[in-house]
């Protein structure tokens, strides 16, 4: 009601402006004059503030208020955006099982804690180096030459604030306007972006389900020219769990070679989330493959430290010098206390040592569980992850549903909205991922919390009526 009155007095006041000015040539303050009966007053709050929203309406109208056009071609990501959805719901009491964030569920290693803890209290709270301190990158050497069979020399390392900067680094630092990076799909949502933001174009590569979500040789030749720049593999993958073996990783290399321009970027950030008998195998080690690949690893993942924004890059140090340019004028070095509890980390031995061994084997259990129920189902595809944490699961079938005060299932992301409507299950469209058949599970969560998760779909979609083939 307040603001109903409000309104009209203000448009009853605009009115009034409106006609007093248009009544005379001469200025409010100059009608005392011409009208003998009136006295100078002093506009009313009304009038006052009509009249500057109007000069406020006219100064904003003259400025430029756009956004870059590379930002504007630059899509949210999807993952965020419904895990933000997911965070609210809860907050405001929604009871929404949250399945959506590539995050592990576990606490830190204590080892790694107490490092960051003491190098607080110890006063190691200042800048580093802009490439990171040199005990870690020592320290990332000996890793890469102990596990990856890589042999770097510290200033061939780069330390940022995450594996995502590096590998945004590395795009912007190796592309041009006009080159293409190659993706295989179902991707990782930030690579086509990533390229976008470079001015380079995003060349997708479609994979199938039936072959693990793994890039054809084939197929990958049929897409390379001398636009190509950069190839950008993850093994394990997100959002699939799928990993490239030795074998067809020496198919690709083969293809490489043919094209000079051509770098690889290899995203291993899951390599220690693997299940046997798959082994992680990196790119770089290949041979004639150290010289154009760019490896980018970290510590968010296997160390559950994901809150601690700690990622690095290997590869020739012109590439390290070129990405080091941009993060010294961005970000600078990543935070010093994390640095410390990034060199515990790599202390804990091969791989991890025990504590990652052990969260490795609870994802494998939480695996196995998601795939064993979820082949219950009619009509579900399903390709058994060998890594990471992800489930990447074709419902296509249930697409074409009409259902009641919803409407029509006509792809991933109406399927996720109804599943977060009636299972109260946040997951992630498969078409945020380049496939838009699939939804991705995260089983970064309790094995209880993921039987819930299970039945809450499961009811939800035996209570769909599947579309009949034609």
């Amino acid at each position: 009601m307040d603001a109903a009155l409000t309104t009209s007095s203000t448009q009853s006041s605009l009115r009034s402006l409106i006609f007093l000015r248009s009544s005379s040539s001469s200025s409010l303050l100059d009608a005392p004059r011409t009208v003998g009966c009136f006295k100078p007053r002093r506009l009313s709050g009304s009038l006052r503030a009509v009249a500057s929203s109007e000069s406020s309406a006219d100064h904003m109208a003259s400025l430029d208020l756009s956004v870059s056009p590379r930002v504007n071609a630059v899509k949210p990501s999807k993952t965020m955006a419904i895990t933000d959805q997911a965070t609210a719901l809860v907050q405001s009491g929604v009871p929404v099982i949250r399945l959506a964030a590539g995050e592990p569920d576990f606490d830190t290693p204590a080892v790694i804690s107490e490092a960051g803890i003491n190098a607080i209290r110890e006063g190691y709270t200042r800048y580093t180096p802009n490439a990171g301190t040199l005990e870690l990158r020592k320290a990332i050497c000996r890793k890469l030459e102990e596990e990856n069979g890589l042999s770097y020399k510290p200033d061939e390392i780069l330390v940022s604030n995450g594996a995502k900067q590096c590998i945004m680094q590395a795009v912007l630092g190796v592309c041009s306007p006009g080159d293409e990076v190659i993706i295989p799909a179902p991707f990782w949502v930030s690579y086509p972006e990533m390229a976008r933001l470079a001015d380079a174009t995003p060349v997708i590569i479609p994979t199938d389900i039936s072959d693990n979500f793994l890039v054809k040789p084939k197929d990958l030749a049929s897409k390379l020219n001398e636009k190509s720049r950069l190839l950008i593999l993850c093994s394990p993958s997100n959002p699939t769990g799928s990993v490239y073996h030795k074998e067809l990783l020496e198919e690709i290399a083969d293809i490489v070679r043919k094209h000079p321009r051509l770098l690889v970027l290899s995203d291993e950030i899951y390599e220690h989330i693997i299940y046997p008998p798959a082994k992680h195998t990196s790119f770089a080690s290949l041979p004639d493959m150290w010289e154009r690949t760019l490896t980018v690893n970290g510590f968010s993942k296997a160390f559950a430290m994901t809150g601690w924004r700690l990622g690095y890059l290997a590869c020739p140090k012109h590439f390290v010098t070129a990405c080091g340019k941009i993060q010294s004028q961005s970000t600078s070095g990543a935070s010093s206390i994390s640095q410390k509890a990034g060199l515990a980390a790599l202390g804990l031995g091969y791989a991890g040592g025990e504590a990652v061994a052990t969260m490795v084997k609870a994802f494998q259990e939480r695996r196995d569980f998601l795939v064993k129920s979820f082949k219950e189902l009619e009509g579900v595809k399903i390709s058994e992850p060998q890594g990471a944490f992800y489930l990447f699961i074709d419902l296509s079938s249930y697409y074409g549903t009409e259902v009641d005060d919803f409407g029509i299932i006509n792809g991933s992301e109406s399927l996720c909205r109804f599943l977060l409507d009636k299972a109260k299950v946040a997951l992630v469209p498969g078409d945020a991922f380049g496939d838009d058949k699939c939804i991705r599970i995260s089983y970064a969560a309790s094995l209880a919390t993921l039987q819930d998760a299970v039945s809450n779909i499961k009811e939800a979609l035996l209570s769909l009526r599947r579309p009949v083939p034609v």
